[in-house]
């Protein structure tokens, strides 16, 4: 009894395999029909093509994923260049420092604005805070029009009773070529003459 029980289970076990093996071929044929359902431009619908181009089409966009992330990399933020009231930057490239501590209120009055500007493609954020003088804000735009810049936006904010805080977004025009500490350096100084 012991073997008729055994032979009766192996052609069952056998159907019971040929049945999982049946649905997986299934499943694996829905995959493929899928997969050619979102692969561009397939002209051959059998499972080896549909692979094939299937690999094309992943490096093809690992590639542009490639080119895009390059692309945003390059229109982040170049460079920041800062001249603070405690450092002043001289026109041959050095600099020297003075201790901030040091400063009593009216050397700090008789010190360099803070100008900061930062460049994204084509645009110029350009912050400055200064002393409040009559005619600034307008001398300010006008030298920054000049340096092949055109002012898209602008807003002054008044910072204590004697400060303001500028802030300006300027557009490079074709004939813009400065490096960004030349721009700090040409606006601090129309600042100082304004002053």
């Amino acid at each position: 009894m012991r073997s008729a029980g055994a032979m009766s289970r192996k052609p069952v076990h056998a159907q019971e395999h040929v049945l999982a093996e049946r649905k997986r071929r299934e499943k694996i044929s829905e995959r493929f029909i899928a997969l050619s359902a979102i692969i561009p431009n397939l002209k051959k619908m059998d499972k080896a093509s549909i692979l094939e181009d299937a690999i094309k089409c992943l490096k093809e966009l690992q590639h542009r994923v490639k080119a895009l992330e390059e692309e945003v990399a390059a229109k982040t933020v170049e460079s920041v260049i800062v001249v603070k009231k405690s450092q002043l930057a001289t026109y041959d490239g050095t600099s020297s420092s003075s201790d901030q501590s040091s400063c009593n209120q009216n050397d700090q009055r008789l010190s360099l604005p803070e100008i900061e500007a930062r460049v994204s493609g084509k645009c110029v954020l350009i912050k400055i805070h200064c002393e409040k003088r009559n005619g600034f804000v307008s001398k300010m735009i006008d030298e920054i029009e000049k340096l092949d810049l055109t002012v898209v936006n602008s807003c002054v904010l008044p910072f204590g009773s004697s400060t303001l805080d500028v802030t300006i977004l300027a557009q490079m025009d074709v004939g813009f070529s400065l490096k960004m500490g030349d721009l700090v350096r040409n606006l601090r100084q129309a600042l100082l003459d304004v002053m």
